[in-house]
């Protein structure tokens, strides 16, 4: 591990830390009497934090978000020669990167063709909810307004997007919300709420009945997830998605795929989660893995049906999309996407992803036959979460506390996971797992071996 400040430096940055900096999703009060974890440095899969403590980094990031690993210099290089030659300009106006981006982007979106950039996966949902909010005004006089969204799914962190939360604790105490936000069921067979045999097709009309419900005239959009992350790691079952795209068409809905999370390789075989479903979106917003966290870059991307909208009438100053994304300006951002999306097609990080992705799926599958209280095991791809239980029969949650010991446990054994948390109220109790697209069967194994071990610690 080269390139770390000695200790005594580091007890500055942690006392500093502690002082000064306002952690995310943190509770502070254990600061009080513990050090707050400070990452230091990361190389491959693994990071070191300020202890000189090494961990397998099973969550990217923490949030989804290194896809191809720490460490890669020919993207910090990418970004520093980008830098030096044209930092940012007003997005009013093109860039070289931007446009070069754009455009290999597109060409593995086939029916999507253009890219608005912005520099977060809250901001690239909300410019969807302000495109189809001009749409209705502009072409539907003021009608087809709501935005559908779907119970369990996460959309972003601002009062806008919180307002599609289907994730009720992420939500809780920041409303009031704006009007127009109506919630359809979620999908997750595991903890079904119909009894029939079709249960995806039945899920999708759930969908039918709500838009019957507040009449179709009036929804514009229905915006979900391709596999819902926070709420659960929730794959679709079959039939869903083609019902939803289905009734979408029916009812001229527009469909919005947030692929913030599966995007750029997660879920393996495709470069989009929504592409394993044959669907076709009119609005794919993306974040996170786009550069790997490498520079701060989102990407709303539309059809030219949706673009269309926005150009067709000229003479009237109020038709165009009046929205601006400071940051949406900064070259780092699609320089760093250029470099990462190379890196994921020559090393064939795709394909890994599916390879990997089918191991741990199995691993977990193996733990599951081995300890009684993982109830279910779902995801695609890197991409894999296991819903804990106190009773297999009844499937009643593991406590939150206990699921967040093996966590803890986890750390102890030199593995980072993630959990559900802060998210569904007596459901945060699914393990989640998002390695980057680089992990080996070695990665993976010592992974699932951590889980293992903490389950026991845990459990029994």
């Amino acid at each position: 591990m080269e390139g770390i400040v000695g200790m005594n430096d580091m007890s500055r940055v942690v006392e500093a830390d502690r002082a000064h900096v306002w952690h995310h999703l943190s509770q502070h009060k254990a600061y009080e009497t513990a050090d707050p974890r400070v990452i230091v440095e990361g190389k491959g899969i693994r990071v070191w934090d300020a202890k000189g403590k090494e961990y397998i980094d099973a969550v990217a990031g923490g949030v989804w978000t290194v896809n191809v690993g720490y460490g890669r210099e020919s993207i910090a290089n990418a970004v520093r020669d980008q830098l030096m030659k044209m930092n940012y300009f007003a997005g009013a106006a093109g860039s070289v990167p931007g446009a070069i981006f754009a455009q290999k982007l597109i060409a593995k979106m086939p029916g999507m063709s253009r890219v608005y950039y912005s520099n977060s996966g809250s901001e690239a949902n909300e410019k969807v909810y302000k495109m189809v909010r001009q749409i209705a005004h502009k072409h539907h006089g003021g009608r087809k307004w709501k935005i559908l969204y779907r119970d369990r799914d996460y959309h972003g962190t601002t009062i806008g997007t919180l307002a599609t939360s289907g994730q009720d604790q992420r939500a809780e105490q920041y409303g009031p919300y704006p009007d127009g936000f109506v919630r359809v069921p979620h999908c997750l067979e595991y903890r079904k709420q119909w009894d029939v045999e079709n249960y995806g097709e039945r899920a999708a009309d759930a969908i039918e009945e709500v838009i019957l419900r507040e009449g179709p005239d009036s929804v514009g959009c229905l915006v979900l997830e391709p596999v819902t992350a926070g709420g659960g790691v929730i794959t679709p079952p079959k039939g869903y998605w083609e019902r939803v795209q289905e009734i979408c068409r029916k009812y001229d809905i527009l469909l919005h795929i947030d692929e913030v999370v599966c995007g750029m390789g997660r879920t393996g075989t495709h470069w989009f989660g929504y592409q394993h479903y044959g669907i076709q979106p009119d609005f794919v917003t993306m974040a996170k893995g786009l550069a790997s966290g490498y520079a701060a870059i989102s990407c709303t991307v539309t059809t030219e049906r949706v673009f269309d909208y926005f150009k067709s009438d000229a003479a009237d100053p109020m038709s165009y999309f009046r929205d601006i994304s400071t940051f949406g300006g900064c070259t780092s951002g699609p320089a760093a996407a250029l470099e990462n999306m190379r890196i994921i097609e020559d090393e064939g990080l795709i394909e890994n992803t599916a390879r990997m992705g089918d191991r741990c799926f199995a691993n977990l599958q193996a733990l599951m036959e081995k300890h009684k209280i993982i109830g279910d095991v779902r995801g695609k791809g890197l991409f894999l979460g296991a819903e804990l239980v106190a009773d297999r029969g009844t499937k009643e949650p593991a406590p939150e506390k206990l699921v967040q010991q093996v966590v803890a446990e986890c750390a102890a054994h030199g593995v980072i996971i993630g959990a559900t948390n802060r998210s569904l109220p007596g459901l945060n109790n699914t393990l989640c797992l998002s390695p980057a697209l680089i992990a080996t069967s070695d990665d993976i194994d010592q992974i699932t071996d951590a889980i293992d071990k903490s389950l026991t610690k845990v459990f029994g």
